[in-house]
């Protein structure tokens, strides 16, 4: 009996690139030696998406569809993918053809040496622009510099994990606040990269805006590192000190009390600005563990195509 590969591939809003994305899957898993299911999540898009899907696995039973009630997210349509998978390996990419196709035959075979978790790497982004290949590079150098968890800088949502690993994710990681290539990482297991260049984008435009980009970013922080809770001990310790070394010159300064009005006032907005600073991180925390306590749903499926049974 063959094994099996599910390609999850999250969709919103892509009613321009769906059927070349399609074509150009097809060209490519039609001649690789597993058999496999090409399983698209519709993120609650707004456009004809989920009627375009529809019609594809109508046409192949190969295509399979799951349909959210709303937008939930991508983070929540690749874990979704992952739920409903059934393969024994599983990729997870984008719809519009920046994640090359042309890389599954080479995550086939690192599947077949053992390896379980398979990260790509990007080496080069054009499409992207300066700014979001810089605040990328930055993004990674801060997450590791803060982190216990070190990631692979520039990873991407472009990743596979075998059924073992996919088991894992399906059972223990089901955070509502998310970062699944993080997750990916996290886990352990035999792990190999595999580096790629992105391509020109197909179709349509990028959904993260720059406040989602810096929303994402402030998640993941915080979901995998304390230490920024730990910058009110240091501002704690910088304010002593420097309350010393105020006291010192008071005392030792033949006119006593410094008169510099503007020191005093410049002095009380840089304590007040770390105050609150530090206040609003705490409130992201806090923020995150109300959204967890809360336990609402991750996603909520409303259409099914071609699908047999939730994964256990």
């Amino acid at each position: 009996m063959k094994n099996v590969l599910s390609v999850v591939v999250s969709v919103y809003n892509e009613e321009a690139v769906l059927e070349l994305f399609y074509k150009e899957a097809k060209k490519v898993l039609d001649k690789i030696p597993w058999d496999y299911e090409l399983l698209f999540v519709n993120d609650g898009s707004t456009d004809r998406s989920l009627e375009i899907l529809e019609d594809l696995a109508d046409r192949d039973s190969c295509v399979k569809v799951v349909g959210f009630s709303r937008n939930f997210g991508h983070e929540s349509a690749m874990i979704a993918g992952i739920d409903y998978s059934k393969g024994d390996g599983i990729v997870c990419m984008d719809a519009d053809l920046q994640h090359p196709l042309s890389c599954i035959p080479s995550i086939i075979e690192k599947l077949e040496a053992g390896y379980e978790v398979i990260n790509m790497v990007r080496t080069k982004n054009e499409s992207a622009g300066w700014f979001k290949n810089l605040a990328s590079s930055a993004f990674y150098k801060v997450i590791n510099m803060l982190s216990d968890v070190k990631f692979e800088s520039n990873a991407s949502d472009f990743f596979a994990v075998s059924r073992r690993v996919a088991g894992v994710l399906k059972k223990h990681y089901r955070e509502k606040v998310r970062f699944l290539r993080g997750y990916v990482q996290n886990v352990g297991f035999k792990k190999i990269t595999i580096s790629y260049e992105a391509g020109v984008r197909a179709a349509g435009k990028s959904k993260y805006s720059i406040r989602k980009l810096v929303q994402f970013s402030v998640n993941t922080i915080v979901c995998f590192s304390n230490l920024p809770l730990k910058l009110g001990i240091y501002a704690g310790g910088m304010a002593a000190a420097l309350g010393v070394l105020v006291m010192i010159y008071t005392l030792f300064t033949r006119g006593g009390a410094p008169s510099g009005y503007a020191t005093i006032v410049v002095l009380i907005c840089f304590m007040f600005a770390i105050l609150f600073v530090l206040v609003g991180i705490i409130g992201e925390y806090i923020g995150i563990l109300f959204t967890e306590l809360k336990d609402r749903p991750v996603y909520i499926v409303e259409a099914e195509k071609n699908i047999e049974k939730l994964s256990e």
